[in-house]
């Protein structure tokens, strides 16, 4: 079951541009100890029905001994969902002050099935290595890696950097082409810029977003298939308030319920 996948991408592909491979960016839309929730909903018979919550954290801290921001995220099912499938995820993404990637993991328990992907960063000679692992559900492994003369990222650790975009002088169907790895390898994702709306959270609030599209490539159909549109809010932080996705069973929304 993939619908994680693309709520915590459409998450962490707010909106970047790939740069030279090390990526530093003046991070403009968080500090240590922000937290966001969400209510999670899926179609059930045309009856929108609540079937989970996620939570993300962001705190200051060490990796390898140098100063980074972690990320982690976590989402849970609850027993309605539970009838259909399990959705136990737990995401966890390490970036430099600057917001460049170093570490991202996602341990996901999806249905009957329990993944593990793993990607460690490093930049020799200014390009961008990326080493990946995954520990499929039989239990073996599969290990790669690759190095890029741009940017690459992950689905949680693109997010902290891509908050802090610049997007004056954007038009509607403006279009970002993304290399977003996982312990499988590297997938091209592209981002498009849908316009302006407001949203309503499910904290009560009302806040003015930026619309945008997400879409992956397929290599079985050989094309670009869009999975997801999300509002994310228009201002220096772009925090996304609702993500609908499309799924191959039906629909979900994700909708913010409280942020700090």
């Amino acid at each position: 079951m993939r619908a994680i996948k693309y709520i915590i991408t459409v998450f962490i592909l707010t909106l970047s541009v790939a740069v030279k491979a090390q990526c530093p960016l003046n991070n403009t839309a968080f500090s240590s100890g922000e937290f966001l929730s969400y209510n999670l909903y899926y179609n059930w018979k045309f009856v929108w029905v609540k079937v989970g919550t996620a939570s993300m954290s962001t705190v200051a801290t060490k990796y390898e001994g140098k100063d980074a921001f972690r990320s982690s995220l976590i989402t849970r099912g609850n027993g309605k969902l539970d009838k259909f499938f399990i959705m136990r995820d737990t995401l966890l993404g390490y970036v430099t002050p600057t917001l460049s990637p170093l570490y991202f993991r996602k341990g996901a328990e999806e249905g009957d099935r329990y993944t593990v992907d793993e990607v460690w960063y490093s930049y020799p000679a200014g390009k961008c290595k990326v080493k990946m692992h995954r520990l499929k559900n039989d239990r073996t492994h599969l290990r790669s890696e690759k190095t890029s003369e741009q940017c690459v990222y992950d689905m949680l650790n693109l997010f902290s950097r891509a908050r802090s975009f610049d997007p004056s002088g954007w038009h509607k169907g403006f279009t970002l082409k993304l290399p977003v790895a996982d312990g499988n390898g590297i997938t091209t994702a592209l981002l498009k810029y849908q316009g302006r709306e407001t949203v309503q959270g499910d904290n009560g609030v009302k806040y003015n977003c930026l619309k945008l599209s997400y879409s992956e490539w397929s290599e079985k159909k050989n094309k670009f298939r869009q999975f997801a549109t999300f509002f994310v809010t228009d201002d220096s932080k772009h925090v996304p308030v609702r993500i609908d996705i499309t799924l191959n069973f039906g629909s979900a929304k994700a909708f913010v319920s409280s942020m700090k």
